[in-house]
């Protein structure tokens, strides 16, 4: 299984009283989605599902890839690593997963697979961390397939 996964892009900060959900991308943001959406769409298979926090600043990032995409609550803000993964369907899954999400809990999901730990790593705004297990149901298959920021992606 391929798992996928890609931060949200840079993000306004909160206005006054403005619900966190509601932050959009700011026009970097818009830019690092839409060139790594091409990145990406240029890498995954046509069966990849994709599934995005309901946070409007992930949406736009998962709009970004031009492909139809799932939002799924469990993937908010302050999720749990545990949740990510489970909605991945991680490792059972026959097809690539992409989750566009949030920091801390990608880092710490991309943790969690590495190592087997609970521990804080910092995925950059825009990037996308790919995970690939060669076999099915073997953990020591694991192996972190391409790290890929937004600044790296050519126009």
């Amino acid at each position: 299984m391929d798992l996928i996964l890609w931060r949200h892009a840079e993000a306004e900060e909160a206005a006054p009283g403005q619900p966190d959900l509601e932050r959009a991308l700011t026009t970097k943001g818009q830019k690092q989605a839409r060139r790594m959406g091409q990145w990406l769409d240029s890498q995954l298979p046509d069966s990849c599902r994709i599934l995005s926090s309901p946070a409007l600043r992930t949406v736009q990032t998962a709009e970004g890839l031009g492909r139809k995409y799932k939002i799924h609550p469990d993937l908010a803000p302050d999720a749990d690593p545990t949740d990510i993964l489970q909605a991945a369907n991680w490792p059972a899954s026959k097809e690539t997963v992409l989750i566009v999400g949030h920091q801390p809990t990608l880092g710490q999901a991309a943790a969690l697979l590495m190592t087997g730990e609970d521990r804080d790593w910092d995925i950059k705004k825009g990037s996308a961390w790919w995970f690939s297990q060669r076999e099915p149901g073997n953990p020591d298959s694991l192996y972190l397939k391409a790290v890929m920021a937004a600044d790296l992606v050519t126009k």
